[in-house]
């Protein structure tokens, strides 16, 4: 029975990896990924030489039909995004769907745990995490309106990853809906210009706006 290992890798700080993650990586046949070139330093970091694939949002049916032919000669995979954990805000949760529908029980899907923007920016925010909502990234028009009335109205934090192009956009648009809700922003998380701003929404605007507007954001907003 062949495996398939979802293995999470670091957000930023190529520290942030388990030693299992590392004994996986090591021991399968193929590593699937997003981008080789970003999953290249990882492994080039821990002298791992395997060979890689790509696999992303944009890979035609023509490239899950191959990784299930590889599956099928019982060829050991493992997959990860470019960072974090495959399948939050990421399109590894299609191929894994696909590998269920296709293989079911004949081969085994693993998760191989560890960093995620998500529960990382969850864990310092000081809201009570015992429920919340999670958005991914916000939409650019299709439903986005609906969307942000729904994150300001929530009786539940609400966490979302924002990119440094529009996270100002965003936060006006929230903060036109509602000026009370109090947020914590994320910048850049475990990377050397980690940045945590909290307050009110326009408070944290005004000191986003000083700059420099760079890297991921993780957005947590509570009422």
């Amino acid at each position: 029975m062949a495996n398939l290992y979802i293995v999470a890798t670091p957000i930023g700080n190529l520290e942030d990896i388990t030693l299992r993650a590392l004994r996986i990586l090591k021991e399968v046949d193929l590593i699937l990924c997003e981008d080789t070139r970003v999953t290249k330093k990882l492994l080039n970091r821990y002298q791992i030489k395997k060979p890689l694939l790509s696999y992303h949002q944009h890979s035609k049916l023509q490239k899950i039909d191959y990784i299930i032919s590889l599956l099928k000669e019982g060829k050991n995979l493992a997959l990860v995004s470019d960072s974090g954990t495959p399948g939050v805000s990421d399109p590894g949760n299609k191929l894994v769907e696909e590998v269920i529908k296709r293989l079911g029980k004949k081969i085994k899907i693993i998760p191989v745990p560890g960093p995620s923007a998500l529960t990382c920016a969850a864990s310092i925010s000081g809201f009570p995490m015992d429920r919340f909502l999670f958005f991914g990234f916000l939409p650019k028009k299709k439903k986005r309106k609906e969307i942000l009335k729904e994150i300001v109205t929530s009786k539940h934090p609400v966490i979302f990853y924002e990119s440094p192009h529009r996270i100002l956009k965003t936060l006006k648009e929230l903060g036109n809906l509602d000026k009370k809700i109090n947020l914590v922003v994320c910048r850049e998380l475990t990377k050397k210009f980690e940045t945590i701003y909290r307050g009110k929404i326009e408070e944290v605007i005004k000191e986003i706006e000083k700059g420099p507007i760079k890297g991921e954001f993780v957005v947590m907003v509570k009422k």
